[in-house]
């Protein structure tokens, strides 16, 4: 029973306090201005100010939308330029695909020819096969001789002048010298 003299204090305090109210709303109303000019540097004194204070949020709260805005755009153009950047990175791919098999078409089709002109030298009687390697670029007619048979380059080398010959000879042997062997 010691509990009705707690709550008996409890009131009477509380109406003390009340009555203290008074003086301490007056005093807290004097300190809140002070405190709100401390905490961010406005003075609002009267409905002018309120109203002045209003504007500048409104100002602020325009400018944060706008900067906002401007970011969302910024954000909008750089997935624009992203993905136009992977369609263009795949018509890369793709092209690069399609001239890699025109490469390869025309490396076919040059080494083709060569086989063939190499057979048509073969044909020849070795006689006029070595007078025409003779006017031939000795890198040429090097290429030519390696890849033709061993007897029918032995025939059309046999009719050449022995310095061409020689010449001729040194360019295969050494075509594969730089090779590395490990």
């Amino acid at each position: 029973m010691r509990v009705l003299p707690i709550v008996a204090g409890l009131l009477l305090s509380s109406a003390v306090l009340r009555a203290a109210g008074l003086a301490g709303a007056v005093q807290a109303e004097a300190e809140a201005p002070e405190q709100a000019v401390a905490e961010t540097g406005l003075i609002c004194d009267g409905p002018q100010a309120s109203a002045s204070m209003l504007d500048a949020f409104r100002a602020r709260e325009e400018r944060l939308l706008a900067r906002e805005a401007a970011v969302e755009d910024r954000a909008r153009a750089l997935g624009v330029a992203e993905t136009e950047i992977d369609e263009k990175l795949a018509a890369l791919g793709e092209a690069e695909k399609s001239l890699g098999a025109l490469l390869d078409m025309a490396k076919s089709a040059a080494s083709d020819d060569l086989a063939q002109l190499t057979a048509v030298y073969e044909a020849m009687k070795p006689a006029e096969a070595a007078a025409i390697f003779a006017q031939m670029d000795p890198f040429l007619a090097a290429g030519f001789l390696g890849m033709m048979r061993p007897e029918s380059a032995a025939a059309v080398m046999a009719g050449l002048e022995p310095g061409a010959a020689y010449a001729i000879s040194a360019l295969i042997a050494g075509r594969h010298m730089d090779v590395p062997t490990e």
